[in-house]
């Protein structure tokens, strides 16, 4: 039985997989749905633990690509779909989109600091690292606060 649905959108999958670490996904949450755009977004194949469900009401992801990109619109979309979702969600204008719709969610930093909580990795000081190094931002303030609730 799971608890929540988890829902992942386009940038944790990327930035993850850039630093090699997209593992921590399935070991955190055993299985993440996404949608067939974010699937396209991604750009390659996802692996087998990542399951693609089509949002059913695409009339109301239209609406919400008014407000957000279409992969985050097919996530917050499936997300309304579904009982107890939990987003994966980077784009800040998306979390305040999903605030707004009392929509549980964290993003890409928020998944490194469970999965240390859960004592899946040691720290997080090193994954941040290779983060840095890539194209995604992160504030000081954001890995401030990330290192603090890691204990580090």
């Amino acid at each position: 039985m799971r608890s929540k649905l988890i829902i992942s959108d386009t940038s944790c999958f990327i930035v993850l997989s850039k630093i090699g670490e997209l593992e921590l996904l399935r070991l955190l949450y055993k299985q993440i749905i996404t949608t067939s755009e974010i699937a396209q977004e991604f750009g390659e194949p996802l692996p087998a633990w990542v399951e693609i469900i089509a949002v059913s009401d695409k009339t109301k992801q239209e609406l919400l690509e008014m407000q957000v990109d279409r992969g985050e619109a097919s996530a917050i979309a499936l997300a309304l779909e579904n009982e107890n979702p939990f987003l994966i969600l980077d784009d800040n204008k998306a979390r305040r989109l999903a605030n707004n719709l009392k929509l549980h969610h964290t993003g890409t930093i928020g998944v490194i600091v469970a999965a240390k909580q859960r004592g899946i990795i040691p720290s997080i000081k090193p994954v941040l690292e290779k983060i840095k190094a890539t194209n995604f931002r992160i504030s000081a303030e954001l890995e401030l606060q990330a290192l603090l609730q890691a204990n580090e």
